[in-house]
């Protein structure tokens, strides 16, 4: 193996990475104003692809407009999870909210299921399957598209943090209580952190969509999703795109080193270990805030 292979590998991997950080920033969105990991941030991904082909093959829009839509569909679709499932549980302990947005991954997988069926669906998006060449390297259009992409969010969303309504959510994630008394909608916030989580979930469906066609298997990218996003630190934005960018390099280039040798799997198993791992030494993560409290 020489030192071209590995470069290909690393950079195809850093792109792939970047591509899981957008899953990774939406568990981040909701994170920040309920301390909650959303386990249907996944469901919520592959979903935001099927309404893309809803508009793109049912409807007739251009992708140009389908794309568009779904975001506001899905916009719309995050608001409505806040409002009927979890504003109930104001007050109940997090673990029941924890369960509340896994018994959503479950119900919203089941209905795709139901009305979709399990046929892998291609979601054609006008990028080519031809490679870019950087010099003597190959590497996946595809992935530089979802790239670009994910870093455009990343500043997007790092501008919108600067807004007044930005502040008011960066207020709501730091304290419930102190920021109901000053007169802040904390509902509003929250309902706020879903819709640009679902938004930002649709990107994701889309783009993973269009490389391995639209089925039940995108609730996965929730594993990857939820591993950059611990890594990094649950309330760090920079941090999702820092992890995801290291994550997808090791992967990549231990797949590359191991498959050949352990028959494949190894991205799978770089992805538990990296989890578990981040956890057990340092469970805020890379670049998340260390709350210590005096008990």
């Amino acid at each position: 193996m020489d030192l071209y292979y590995f470069l290909e590998l690393g950079i195809n991997g850093a792109l792939a990475g970047l591509m899981y950080s957008l899953v990774a920033m939406g568990l981040v969105l909701i994170y920040k104003s309920s301390s909650v990991p959303n386990l249907a941030q996944g469901a919520l991904t592959m979903v935001g692809a099927y309404v893309v082909l809803v508009f793109a093959d049912t409807v007739g829009a251009p992708m140009w407009a389908a794309i568009p839509l779904a975001m506001l569909t899905m916009c719309g679709v995050g608001i409505g999870i806040e409002r009927v499932a979890l504003r109930r549980l104001a007050g109940r302990p997090i673990v029941m909210i924890l369960m509340m947005t896994l018994g959503l991954d479950i119900f919203l997988r089941a209905t795709t299921m139901a009305i979709g069926g399990g046929t892998a669906r291609p979601l054609n998006i006008g990028i080519s399957d031809d490679p870019l060449f950087l010099g003597p390297l190959l590497l996946n259009r595809a992935y530089v598209v979802g790239a670009v992409v994910a870093l455009a969010l990343f500043v997007v969303l790092l501008l919108f943090f600067r807004t007044r309504r930005g502040v008011v959510l960066r207020a709501i994630s730091d304290d419930y209580t102190a920021s109901w008394s000053v007169g802040i909608s904390v509902e509003r916030g929250v309902a706020l952190s879903w819709a640009l989580s679902s938004m930002v979930a649709t990107a994701a469906g889309v783009l993973w969509g269009s490389i391995q066609g639209v089925d039940q298997s995108l609730s996965l990218l929730l594993l990857k999703g939820i591993t950059v996003a611990v890594l990094g630190g649950m309330d760090s934005l920079g941090g999702a795109i820092l992890a995801g960018i290291g994550l997808g390099t090791l992967e990549a280039v231990a797949a590359g080193v191991l498959d050949p040798l352990l028959g494949g799997g190894t991205r799978e198993l770089v992805v538990a270990l990296v989890l578990i791992l981040t956890i057990m030494v340092r469970p805020h993560g890379l670049f998340g805030r260390h709350d210590i409290e005096r008990l």
